[in-house]
């Protein structure tokens, strides 16, 4: 006799454990302590076999009715529903520890040791307020990107184009990390740069895509003119400093030795001091062979006592094909640094403002402080040219933090 509601509510528990069987193998199983579990009753192979259906009223009886229809036709289909049941239970297992959001805290947690506490939990926030809620359950690799540029521009919505950014970046770094764990074959997000507007306008055209950047680096090593404008054009994107500056830069400014860069800068007739890398000064040293006598580092074409052309940047870059009303100018490699050193090498605002020479208040209220980070600014600058570096070889880019001085 099938069973009904009202018999499966009025059971109860007896000394021994009781089977109330409805049909087709389906019974309720109640233990002397009083709880009623659903099995399913099946043979599979000549072996008779049990199937845990769930727990009543939990689970209730059409439920139970419908959940032991299913493993019969899985019997019938040739298929044990018991061996189904513990391959999804470890599908369910691993694509919950497959999930963005369980593989961007494993990534939290391996790059909590290298990085600042207070840049952790700011990194944790915007993942837990900004991407969380919208892709943290999905298998990390079905995400692709629309889902992705859906959560940036959600963000870009509220007025946060510079949180957008970050959290692009971040994302990506997520999905590196993945491809490294092997839970994830491609980045997405990677493709999204410059899917969102630029946080920061600038009139100076610039390029902020690596790829692109590798590109550029290379073609300069093409580039067939004057030794000291092929010089100037490779320190450009590495220094990053105003064309002008550049152009008008002086021996008697630099302490090859010690890495450094001393002048006045001509906006705010503040000092600055610009790090040198190894790659910086290696290019300097070859350079002083040839100017080095005069005053000028780089000395114009038409006489050493005056610098080189203010055109001379942009003229090279339009002589290897640029175009420098659309693509890249002398003064949009401050742009280009500016970006990808925040987010792709996650450095600190404050510290690329101060190694641009902006005007950023402090707290005791100075307009500039030239040696202001200057610990930081060191190993940012160096690993700003390992970068480059990397991106001219088309080598893999490894994301580099800044530690606090």
């Amino acid at each position: 006799m099938a069973l009904t509601d009202t018999a499966l509510r009025s059971a109860k528990p007896q000394p021994k454990a009781k089977k109330l069987f409805d049909g087709g193998g389906l019974f309720l199983l109640i233990t002397p302590t009083g709880h009623k579990y659903w099995r399913y009753k099946y043979r599979f192979t000549g072996k008779e076999k049990l199937l845990a259906l769930g727990v009543y009223p939990d689970v209730s009886l059409a439920a139970a009715r419908q959940k032991r229809d299913k493993a019969r036709a899985k019997v019938a289909a040739g298929f044990d529903p018991s061996e189904a049941k513990k391959i999804e239970k470890r599908s369910a297992k691993l694509n919950a520890d497959n999930t963005f959001k369980a593989v961007a805290l494993d990534w939290l947690e391996e790059r909590k040791s290298t990085v600042e506490i207070a840049q952790h939990e700011k990194t944790s926030a915007r993942l837990e307020n900004d991407v969380f809620p919208w892709l943290g359950k999905r298998p990390i690799k079905e995400i692709d990107a629309p889902e992705i540029l859906l959560v940036l521009k959600r963000i870009d919505k509220r007025g946060a184009r510079f949180t957008a950014h970050r959290v692009r970046s971040e994302i990506s770094r997520v999905f590196r990390y993945a491809i490294k764990e092997g839970k994830a074959e491609s980045d997405p997000a990677k493709d999204l740069i410059g899917a969102i507007p630029p946080a920061v306008g600038t009139h100076f055209a610039a390029i902020t895509d690596p790829k692109k950047v590798g590109e550029m680096l290379r073609a300069f090593d093409g580039f067939s003119g004057t030794f000291p404008v092929h010089c100037a054009l490779k320190l450009a994107p590495m220094l990053f400093v105003r064309p002008g500056e550049l152009r008008k830069a002086e021996w008697n400014q630099f302490d090859l030795d010690k890495g450094e860069w001393r002048y006045l800068v001509s906006k705010t007739k503040t000092e600055h001091l610009v790090p040198l890398s190894t790659q910086a000064v290696a290019i300097l040293r070859e350079l002083q062979a040839l100017t080095g006598r005069g005053r000028y580092v780089f000395p114009g074409g038409r006489s050493v006592d005056r610098p080189m052309s203010d055109a001379a940047i942009n003229a090279a870059l339009r002589r290897l094909g640029y175009d420098t009303r659309t693509e890249i100018t002398g003064h949009g490699f401050r742009a280009m640094a500016r970006t990808i050193l925040h987010e792709e090498l996650e450095q600190k605002p404050e510290v690329i403002e101060h190694q641009l020479a902006h005007a950023v208040p402090d707290n005791l209220g100075a307009a500039y402080n030239r040696t202001k980070f200057i610990k930081e600014r060191r190993l940012m600058m160096q690993s700003w040219a390992d970068y480059l570096e990397r991106q001219k070889v088309g080598a893999e880019i490894i994301p580099l933090s800044v530690a606090a001085s």
